[in-house]
């Protein structure tokens, strides 16, 4: 019997980076999800805070050379590759010079969110969605971690719906607090838009006049997770609301083993 698959798509992770919780939830669970015998791997966005040398970075180019389209101009994605220390674990990091070569993460020296957020966040959840392709490794489960990565389950069950390396996915996503999505403009709804997807697709994302990135999120997962031990009321309505199976928040000495417990949930009924 084949090993079970699983794709962390996540904003952040240590030892790359250190910008919130995320990234030491993540640090653990990948990890962790190959010991307990399923077939890893994960994909994040390339910072130019991350030292390539001493985390020996290299480009696969056999996966690089495709252009990623934000609002009518084409972006070339750069993948490339490093084993997570200590274990076989491939993280795969997309990387593109005019988003992701500044030293900082998502704010500027001045602690102000970067004006270009949302197009970095469409850039990288469309980029996400080429590589699994160019992979050929359909997952069973792709895992969501962040606000940069909300766009990928609308993605997956709408343009990309029919794309037989997703037949059997299933897509699990984690909110997080954020502040973030209060910097997006109406033009996000531009720049996310692929193929024939419009705004009414992205409906979920709209809060009134707002954006809300995580009722975004959670509107086409098979599964939701609360990764914050506090979410907004608007987003545990929206979880409450799904009628999809969900995880409350759970701290950090028991996470690990109920998160597999909720994937094996999803690759059990699978099987039925």
């Amino acid at each position: 019997m084949s090993k079970k698959r699983v794709l962390f798509v996540t904003q952040e992770m240590n030892p790359y980076t250190v910008a919130s919780e995320v990234s030491e939830l993540v640090a653990k669970l990948p990890q962790y999800t190959q010991e307990k015998g399923m077939e890893v791997r994960v994909l994040m966005p390339k910072y130019g805070v991350i030292n390539e040398r001493r985390h020996r970075l290299h480009e696969v180019v056999r996966l690089s050379g495709m252009n990623i389209i934000v609002d009518d101009d084409d972006f070339p994605l750069i993948i490339k590759v490093a084993s997570l220390p200590g274990s076989r674990l491939q993280v795969y990091f997309l990387d593109n010079e005019e988003f992701f070569k500044r030293k900082f993460v998502f704010d500027d020296e001045d602690d102000k969110p970067f004006d270009d957020n949302s197009d970095r966040m469409a850039f990288f959840c469309k980029g996400v969605m080429e590589t699994v392709k160019k992979f050929g490794w359909p997952p069973d489960i792709i895992h969501c971690h962040g606000w940069m990565t909300s766009l990928v389950p609308t993605y997956l069950k709408t343009v990309y719906k029919d794309e037989p390396i997703f037949q059997n996915t299933k897509i699990i996503y984690s909110a997080y607090n954020n502040e973030y999505e209060k910097t997006f403009k109406p033009q996000f709804f531009t720049k996310a838009a692929i193929n024939d997807l419009d705004e009414n697709d992205l409906a979920a994302f709209k809060q009134g006049k707002n954006i809300n990135l995580n009722t975004g999120g959670i509107a086409h997962a098979d599964g939701i997770i609360s990764g914050s031990e506090k979410l907004d009321k608007d987003v545990l309505d929206a979880i409450k609301s799904s009628k999809v199976p969900s995880l409350d928040f759970i701290d950090e000495e028991n996470y690990l083993a109920e998160y597999i417990k909720f994937y094996n949930s999803f690759l059990e009924a699978e099987e039925v």
